[in-house]
């Protein structure tokens, strides 16, 4: 029973609490959809690390794009 004054209007819908929604994992859990993506970024990291790594190879010096190019890619590799 509600205290008085509480009641609610004809039609009204009730809000659920923070704690009553199911939490669904994202993708569901589907380990294949994990596998995939996961693969893709470390590969993605490798292609950016390979381009100014063979700029590099051939002496040139590195630029400030190449050195943040590196640095972004070694920590995307390491980071999962």
């Amino acid at each position: 029973m509600s205290p008085p004054g509480t009641e609610a209007a004809p039609g009204a819908v009730s809000v659920p609490g923070p704690g009553s929604a199911s939490s669904r994992p994202l993708f569901g859990g589907c380990w294949s959809c994990r596998l995939l993506s996961g693969a893709g970024l470390l590969m993605a990291a490798v292609w950016i690390y390979q381009g100014p790594r063979s700029t590099l190879k051939k002496g040139v010096p590195p630029s400030m794009g190449a050195i943040a190019q590196i640095t972004f890619a070694v920590g995307e590799g390491r980071g999962g």
